[in-house]
């Protein structure tokens, strides 16, 4: 099926997105907003597209796929990056109570409990949208999605000691980050 796409035959093409557009969407959906995945995946098959010719079959399409899906949700935040202008004070007065508690809990038990809360999503998305697109990649595949670090780091095209130090490093500034909202909130009440 490959070769007849690289000889020019679209209709293999749209047989190998319909094959594994579920894989595709299943990894943007877990990394961008819903209202841009579409748009995303489809950047995913227009990247395979262009750069079928250089598949060498080494691993799985399917895999090389993934890896491609996982560096167009990286690009979309790096794109996006420039563009955020997003305030503090955009949380709800929920998320703001939900980061108060959690930030003081006294356990890490309390603080799992309250992340399955709508708000701690809305507080998540805020300080990861603060990380580079790499921080931000790494740390959701290893720490959000459960991928080891040599998986995260087949995926994005690093070494797996790349992956440990970045979401290392990582974590510590996203800490900051909601150490710093917190301070925030404090000072403006």
């Amino acid at each position: 099926m490959i070769t007849r796409v690289v000889e020019g035959d679209v209709n293999a093409f749209e047989l190998l997105v319909d094959r594994h557009k579920a894989r595709v969407f299943g990894i943007v959906y877990r990394h961008v907003p819903g209202d841009r995945v579409e748009d995303v995946a489809q950047e995913v098959f227009l990247e395979a597209f262009r750069s079928l010719k250089s598949f060498s079959g080494a691993s799985p399409l399917d895999h090389w796929l993934s890896r491609i899906a996982v560096r167009c949700c990286a690009d979309f935040w790096q794109r996006r990056r420039g563009s955020r202008e997003t305030p503090v004070s955009s949380l709800s007065p929920d998320s703001e109570a939900w980061l108060e508690k959690v930030l003081t809990a006294p356990s890490r038990e309390a603080f799992h409990r309250e992340a399955a809360r709508k708000e701690a999503a809305e507080v998540l998305a805020y300080a990861l949208d603060r990380l580079s697109p790499e921080d931000r990649m790494a740390l959701t595949l290893v720490h959000l999605e459960g991928c080891s670090a040599k998986q995260a780091a087949e995926l994005l095209g690093w070494s797996t000691i790349s992956v440990r130090v970045r979401t290392h490093r990582s974590k510590k500034k996203l800490r900051k980050i909601l150490s710093d909202l917190l301070g925030n909130r404090r000072g403006e009440t």
